[in-house]
C-alpha cells in the first residue's frame, strides 16, 4: 500500500552503483525520509551485498528533499497498536541493522544535509565519516512522545562527555551541524552549496582507503566555531542538573538553575520536560545509564526489549497516546497514564528491561566473525512462532 504523497512506482531506498561506489538515496521526501519497513528492509540487503561484494569500495547514503531522515515512521506504530507485534518484525530488524551499520568493515559516509532525528541518525552518527552542512539539525526527542532513546542511541548517548547524553535523551534538545561535529557525532562539517561536488568527488575517487576519503572530504569541510549560546558553552550547568540520581531531582536542579542570571534558556527546557511522557522520562534515564557500562550489543538487545514492551503497552500506553497528539490528532495534549513522575512505579520500570525468558526471542546479534550476517529476523524465534 502507498504511502500518502508517495507515488508506488517510486522506490524508497534507491541503490545505485558508480564504478567501485554504492550510493544509497533515501526517497520519501515528502514524509521526510522517514524509515518504514520498507526501508529497513532495502538498507539490509543492500548493505550485506555491498560488504560481501569485492568491486566495492566506499558507501554513500544521502536523502531526498529537505531531510536525510526524520527517524522511524510513527504512523506505522500508531495504526499497528490494533494487531498484536505487527511491528515486531521491522524493529528486530532494525536493531540487527544498527549493529551492522556500527560495525560495518567498508568505509562509509552519510551527506547530511537536513534533518537527522531519532532512528533517521543511526544512518548518520555511526558512520566512519558523516558530514554535516549547515541545515543539519540533530535531535533524539522519544521521551517527549513516550518511547524511548534507541537504535543505539542508548550507547551513542551514554559515551558523550559528562552527561551530555542525559540531557539529549530526556530533552529532545537539537544540536546543529557544528555542535554535532564539535561533540564528535559528525566528523565534518561542509557548506550545503559544497556537497554536491563533494560527492561527485567521493564517487571520482574509486577508492575506499579511509585516509584518502578524509583528505578528500577535509578539501571542502570547514573549521567549526561554536555561537556563543551553543548547548556546549553550557556544560558545566548541564553536568550538575543532570548526574542526578532521578529525573524528579534533575528537574528540581535544572529549576534551581533557572533562576540565575544567564540561564533563562533553561525555562523552556524544563517544560518541554514536564510536558514529556513521565514513563518515557524514567526509562530514558535508567537505559542511558545502564548505557554506560554496557556494550553495543548489550544496548541494541536492551533497546529491543524496551520496545517491544513499550509496543506491546507493558507497563503504559503512553507511546500510541504520544504519537496520537503530535502526528494523528496533532492537538499536542497527550494524556499520560500515570500522569505524574510520583505515580510511576519503579519496579514497573525495572520489569520492561528484564530480559525475556527465551534466549531465542532476545535480539540475536552476530557473536563471531564467521556468523555476522546471522541472526536475522528469518532465523529468529519470532518468525518461526509468526512464520
Amino acid at each position: 500500500m502507498a504511502q500518502e504523497g508517495q507515488n508506488i512506482d517510486e522506490p524508497v531506498v534507491i541503490g545505485e552503483e558508480k564504478g567501485s561506489v554504492r550510493l544509497t538515496t533515501l526517497n520519501r521526501p515528502r514524509q521526510l525520509n522517514v524509515i518504514s519497513p520498507k526501508v529497513v528492509f532495502k538498507l539490509a540487503e543492500y548493505l550485506e551485498l555491498w560488504e560481501k561484494d569485492d568491486q566495492t569500495k566506499l558507501i554513500l547514503i544521502k536523502g531526498t528533499g529537505r531531510a536525510f531522515s526524520a527517524g522511524g515512521d510513527l504512523k506505522v506504530f500508531y495504526h499497528g497498536q490494533e494487531s498484536k507485534d505487527s511491528c515486531l518484525e521491522v524493529v528486530y530488524r532494525m536493531y540487527w541493522l544498527c549493529y551492522h551499520i556500527h560495525t560495518y568493515k567498508k568505509t562509509q559516509v552519510s551527506l547530511v544535509n537536513g534533518i537527522s532525528m531519532g532512528g533517521g541518525a543511526a544512518l548518520m552518527v555511526p558512520m566512519k565519516f558523516s558530514v554535516v552542512t549547515e541545515k543539519t539539525v540533530f535531535a533524539t526527542p522519544e521521551a517527549s512522545f513516550g518511547f524511548h532513546t534507541d537504535c543505539g542511541f542508548s550507547y551513542i548517548h551514554s559515551r558523550l562527555p559528562g552527561h551530555l547524553g542525559e540531557f539529549l535523551a530526556l530533552t529532545g534538545a537539537r544540536l546543529n551541524g557544528k555542535e554535532l561535529v564539535a561533540i564528535g557525532m559528525a566528523t565534518h562539517f561542509v557548506p550545503s552549496g559544497k556537497l554536491m561536488d563533494l560527492e561527485a568527488r567521493l564517487v571520482s575517487l574509486d577508492s575506499g582507503d579511509a585516509d584518502v576519503v578524509q583528505s578528500t572530504i577535509e578539501e571542502f569541510s570547514e573549521k567549526v566555531n561554536l555561537d556563543k549560546d551553543s548547548i556546549f558553552n553550557k556544560q558545566s550547568v548541564i553536568n550538575e542538573c543532570f548526574s542526578k540520581e532521578s529525573v524528579k531531582q534533575i528537574i528540581q536542579a535544572f529549576e534551581a538553575e533557572a533562576s540565575k542570571d544567564g540561564n533563562e534558556w533553561i525555562t523552556p527546557v524544563i517544560k518541554g520536560l514536564k510536558r514529556s511522557s513521565p514513563t518515557g522520562l524514567k526509562i530514558v534515564l535508567q537505559s542511558i545509564r545502564e548505557g554506560r557500562k554496557q556494550t553495543l550489543s548489550d544496548c541494541l538487545k536492551k533497546e529491543f526489549r524496551l520496545t517491544l514492551n513499550i509496543l506491546r503497552k507493558t507497563i503504559s500506553p503512553d507511546m500510541y497516546e504520544g504519537i496520537r497528539a503530535l502526528t494523528i490528532d496533532k492537538d499536542n495534549s497527550p494524556k499520560w497514564n500515570p500522569a505524574t513522575l510520583d505515580e510511576v512505579d519503579d519496579e514497573k520500570i525495572n520489569s520492561v528491561f528484564k530480559l525475556f525468558e527465551d534466549d531465542d526471542i532476545e535480539l540475536q546479534i552476530p557473536e563471531t566473525e564467521e556468523n555476522r550476517w546471522g541472526g536475522k529476523y528469518e532465523t529468529s524465534g519470532y518468525a518461526s512462532v509468526r512464520g
